[in-house]
Formats: C-alpha cells, sequence, structure tokens
C-alpha cells in the first residue's frame, strides 16, 4: 500500500494514495476513516475521504503535525482490510424523462438508443458511492455503464432541482439540493438526500454505499414525495456482507 502524507495549511492533513482509483481502494479508505473513528485521536475533529485521499482535520493545540502523521504510518502498519466486507444497498426510486427527465431524450439520441434502453441500462448497476461533496450529500458514484455516457450541456441550467437524477460523462448522480448545473437530467427521486434539522444523520448516503435506482410511476413519485415531506417514508436499506 502506498501513500503520501502531506500538509493542508496548519490544520489538516491530507493522506493521499498513490493507486488507481478502484473498488479496492475504496475498501482500503473506509476501513481506514473505521479506525480512525475507533481510536478517536485526541485533537482530530473530523475526517474526509475522496476517490483517492481521506483528508484529516485536527486542532494543532492538541496534537502536532509530526505526532499525526506518525500516527496515520502506525494505522497503515497495522490496517487490516477484510476480504468481507459489509454495506449497505440505498435503493433510490426515479420517475425517468418527461418534465422530470428533460435530457433523456437527448441521451438515447447520441448513443442511437431508446429512452427505455437508457433507462434499462442505467438501472442494471449497483453504483458505488467513492466520495460526498460538490453540494451537501451529492454522491460520486462509480459503476455508470460506458453506453450512455454521455458530455456535459454545452450551456448549464441555472436551476436543477433537488432530487434530479443526472448524466456527466462517465458518471451519473443525484442533486441533494437545487442548484445551477450542467449534467444531463434524465429523471427525478422523491427522496430527500439532506435534511439540515437532522443532527445525527443530515445525508442519506455514505462513502462505501451502493446506490440501486429503479423506475417508479407518477403516481408513486408523488405518493412517496408526500410521505418524505410528511417525514413518514423510509428508504430501502439493504445490509449486503460479500
Amino acid at each position: 500500500m502506498s501513500f503520501l502524507i502531506q500538509p493542508v495549511g496548519d490544520s489538516a492533513i491530507k493522506v493521499l494514495f498513490t493507486e488507481e482509483v478502484s473498488e479496492k481502494l475504496s475498501n482500503t479508505i473506509q476501513a481506514f476513516c473505521k479506525t480512525l473513528a475507533y481510536i478517536e485521536i485526541k485533537g482530530v475533529t473530523e475526517w474526509v475521504p475522496a476517490y483517492n485521499s481521506v483528508t484529516i482535520y485536527y486542532q494543532p493545540i492538541h496534537i502536532s503535525f509530526l505526532n499525526l502523521k506518525s500516527t496515520i504510518k502506525q494505522i497503515f502498519d497495522r490496517l487490516a482490510v477484510q476480504d468481507t466486507i459489509t454495506f449497505r444497498i440505498v435503493k433510490v426510486p426515479v420517475l425517468y424523462g418527461e418534465k422530470y427527465g428533460p435530457d433523456l431524450e437527448r441521451i438515447a439520441t447520441f448513443h442511437n438508443l431508446t429512452t427505455d434502453e437508457v433507462i434499462q441500462v442505467h438501472q442494471q448497476p449497483d453504483y458505488l458511492i467513492y466520495m460526498l461533496g460538490f453540494l451537501p450529500g451529492f454522491p460520486y458514484l462509480g459503476g455508470l455503464d460506458k453506453r450512455i455516457a454521455t458530455p456535459r450541456l454545452d450551456e448549464p441550467r441555472s436551476l436543477v432541482e433537488a432530487g434530479s437524477v443526472g448524466i456527466a460523462h462517465e458518471q451519473t448522480g443525484i442533486y441533494p439540493v437545487s442548484s445551477p448545473g450542467g449534467w444531463n437530467i434524465i429523471g427525478k427521486s422523491p427522496l430527500r438526500l439532506f435534511d439540515p434539522k437532522n443532527e445525527i444523520m443530515p445525508f442519506l448516503f455514505k462513502p462505501g454505499d451502493r446506490i440501486r435506482f429503479y423506475a417508479i410511476t407518477v403516481k408513486e413519485y408523488e405518493d412517496i414525495y408526500h410521505q418524505v415531506m410528511a417525514g413518514m417514508y423510509s428508504p430501502s436499506i439493504e445490509e449486503v456482507k460479500r
């Protein structure tokens, strides 16, 4: 396992892995983050996993850069990445097409597919969440089939609604809040990905989860949406060991 340890300002440190981004590397990063949570290093306030790195924030008054660097090396000397891992599959309902997916037809035309074929291909993988970012709770997913990988829009929209499901190049994702965006929007989910009022679990997803999309009707979308708004809907989440 090869990695670099770099300072980030005066109160953060980055562990940068030099190997190629992969599911195996993601498992290593998740194991490292779980160890950080378990040992509770004094002075460490939080850490942010990414595709090939983990940024650790700390209070210099409690721990120095050199001491934290030494502790990180000790963790990796003893780090055991299990052959069998446990992860969550979060099932995400999506209303594809029409006003909820204005770019679905564009993607179908771009790849000489029907819209139904695009929807079918999009639902096939279980997408690995490598990291959250860009917007609060926005999942960066691996696993999009290259048959529907499509360049971003030439001109981004000034507003993409929360819940919109999009494709940009070889990635798919879900907008957790409304914002400008240049992704090709193929549908919309009624789920709430980010709830700032929930102090315990503000984000629906976490790195290492898998997302499984499935198609729903307009009626199903409306029913789920109203339940979500009333705080009465629990997404389908399956614990899997592999």
